[in-house]
């Protein structure tokens, strides 16, 4: 079946704090669309500040799918989040309403752009209990390490710190004998992308990353990883590795003062952004990519109408 005649996609993507949230949904409220977040944070209740969701107020009336969708203990696999994503965008167009996929987790869009056929693989617990006590003894940036040597593509796309993903890419590869990055077969995208990126300027968004941090801890930051722990949820859950969270629950295990927790989390946030890079690259022919400026919106959307036949407004 030819790209014409697929139904369409808008994804919006670009590094966090980049703005990809307010522009979605200026856009969607423009294009009578609905929203279908691609943001592995936002899945899980109770992760509100520390993920930037956005708040119901900011939503503006726009549906939006798969956030608040797990507790923090439910640990969802790509295959789920890619089958949930099918579904959700299938349900978007069978009311007549265009798509939106937006968000920063790279793996979760090419998994949908490229059609990634992702092979079922039944967790074996007594080789991922191997793997994980030898992270206990080479810690987690030497198991990535180990990665690396195996898979570089696979460790180029995993941050060090995701201890889970490094386990499970080991895991795979021991369990099947290939390469964890070629098991993911690409097919073609089942919809008719058109895929918009947003740049900004590194140091700008470096400014902006502070300020939000900046703006989580007023919010309420500590008291929302307080409640978390408070709530049963324990410290080492996968989830609660994310960027923020982490170095929260450090500080009130006493292990760092506030005032480095927060420098550590913007410093992680860096270094994020700059990961998130391998995922969305300038060269990439498929993404057209906009300068952040105060008439980026009207930019995107004249793009939008372009190249988007039938869409009704």
């Amino acid at each position: 079946m030819s790209d014409e005649k697929k139904s369409p996609l808008v994804i919006i993507l670009g590094p966090t704090a980049v703005g990809k949230t307010s522009l979605s949904i200026a856009l969607a409220s423009s294009f009578d669309g609905e929203i279908v977040s691609a943001d592995s944070r936002l899945l899980y209740r109770g992760m509100d500040i520390g993920t930037a969701k956005p708040t119901p107020a900011e939503m503006q009336g726009i549906p939006h799918h798969l956030i608040d969708v797990a507790d923090p203990d439910e640990i969802w696999s790509l295959a789920i989040y890619q089958q949930e994503a099918y579904n959700r965008i299938d349900g978007i167009h069978s009311r007549g309403k265009l798509p939106f996929l937006v968000g920063g987790t790279g793996q979760y869009i090419r998994s949908i752009v490229e059609g990634w056929h992702i092979p079922p693989q039944e967790p074996d617990l007594a080789l991922r209990y191997v793997i994980t006590s030898w992270a206990e003894e080479i810690g987690a940036g030497g198991l990535h390490k180990r990665l690396e040597r195996i898979d570089p593509a696979a460790a180029n796309e995993i941050d060090y710190r995701n201890l889970r993903r490094t386990v499970r890419a080991l895991e795979v590869i021991f369990k099947t004998g290939e390469r964890f990055s070629e098991l993911r077969q690409k097919q073609t995208c089942r919809y008719s992308p058109l895929i918009l990126g947003i740049d900004h300027p590194r140091e700008s968004l470096y400014t902006r990353i502070d300020h939000r941090v900046e703006q989580m801890l007023k919010a309420g930051l500590v008291e929302e990883v307080q409640g978390l722990l408070k709530a049963g949820y324990a410290p080492d859950l996968p989830t609660l590795s994310a960027i923020g969270y982490a170095e929260t629950i450090q500080y009130l295990q006493g292990d760092l003062s506030l005032a480095e927790a927060v420098a550590l989390i913007k410093r992680n946030t860096r270094i994020f952004v700059r990961r998130q890079a391998n995922w969305f690259k300038p060269d990439d022919e498929r993404i057209t990519w906009f300068t952040a400026s105060p008439h980026i919106e009207d930019e995107m959307a004249a793009y939008i109408r372009r190249n988007l036949d039938g869409i009704k407004k």
